[in-house]
């Protein structure tokens, strides 16, 4: 393995998992090569050049080394067609010790039948070196938005502890959605909050946000309507060591009656729940309300949905910002609005 010259950015530890997610949306992060060690307390992250949006302590001149061999070049020395190689994914998300991977939006996916996924899995197991199953995305359905999927190589373990921002999450991807692409939400929602925040979680699923909010010293009331994921979410609060300060409640977040100041709405048709979050937040509380938005509409349709409820109720909004979490399909955006209801 050689080393390539180029540039690194340097950033300090902890924030080296949101600087490098920066650092790739900005279009300047370099994937061909390692992140490594600059001292005891900073990293190098590799990039093209210069970020412009993406605060890092320096830009140095460094020769990182490659990265190992990726996907595409596992399948060449198998012997696998070169269909089938330009078919593969070109990303994946490694959770926990699972391959979680999207087969559906490749251009020829008609050459992915079941052998040649196999395949892929087979040699997506031999790139990640530590993960003992890949297991096929599928859709997410229902209000329980139970998940559906498939292993196509491995152990056939579904079962997995993930580690992300220091948090670990406990699940089975069989039975349980796991959304890779939320993960700087996941971790922005652990700086907003303040200690002694009284927060209410209306989706909680296994802990996606309750969990960082939580240790972040929030009081957190979760609802989850899963009896799955509400038992993930009780095992993760004990896991992480905030149990006393997550109230775990099963059933459905309609009939929870809390008072808060913080009201998170992480569920695409959230706005269908508005007037159970508006009834929850105190007055000059902040609601967080996340949907699946035509990009076009991004982000007037949820703040004028936001809007005519709180109107409703004789409240005014005051919008503190709109961001885009994710890709959710062609043409659509998962976004999230932050707002303070008086």
């Amino acid at each position: 393995m050689t080393d390539r010259p180029g540039k690194a950015a340097i950033v300090e530890k902890p924030r080296t998992e949101r600087a490098a997610e920066a650092l790739a949306a900005e279009g300047v992060y370099d994937p061909g090569r390692r992140i490594e060690a600059y001292d005891a307390d900073r990293v190098a992250l590799p990039v093209t050049r210069p970020p412009i949006e993406t605060d890092v302590e320096a830009v140095v001149d460094l020769d990182l080394p490659a990265r190992e061999r990726g996907l595409a070049d596992v399948l060449r020395s198998r012997g696998v067609p070169a269909d089938v190689v330009e078919a593969a994914p070109s990303s994946w998300a490694v959770i926990g010790d699972v391959v979680l991977v999207d087969f559906g939006d490749v251009s020829a996916a008609r050459t992915l039948d079941r052998g040649s996924r196999e395949t892929i899995g087979e040699a997506l197991l031999e790139v990640h070196g530590d993960a003992d199953t890949v297991l096929a995305r599928g859709g997410i359905s229902g209000t329980r938005r139970d998940p559906a999927g498939a292993v196509v190589a491995g152990s056939g373990d579904t079962e997995t502890v993930h580690t992300e921002h220091g948090i670990e999450y406990a699940l089975d991807l069989s039975e349980t959605m796991f959304s890779p692409g939320n993960k700087a939400e996941r971790a922005r929602m652990g700086d907003v909050v303040s200690a002694g925040e009284r927060v209410f979680d209306m989706f909680a699923g296994i802990g996606y946000f309750s969990l960082p909010m939580a240790r972040a010293e929030a009081s957190v009331t979760a609802a989850e309507i899963d009896p799955t994921a509400h038992r993930r979410l009780v095992e993760n609060a004990r896991r992480n060591g905030v149990a006393a300060r997550v109230e775990a409640v099963l059933g459905d977040c309609r009939s929870v009656e809390t008072a808060a100041d913080r009201v998170l709405m992480g569920y695409y048709d959230a706005h269908e729940y508005l007037d159970s979050a508006l009834e929850a937040v105190v007055s000059g509380g902040v609601v967080h309300l996340h949907e699946a938005t035509p990009e076009a509409l991004f982000p007037g349709r949820p703040i004028g949905r936001l809007r005519d409820a709180a109107a409703a109720t004789g409240r005014t909004v005051d919008v503190l910002g709109a961001r885009r979490v994710k890709s959710h399909s062609a043409g659509t955006v998962h976004g999230v609005v932050d707002a303070r209801i008086e």
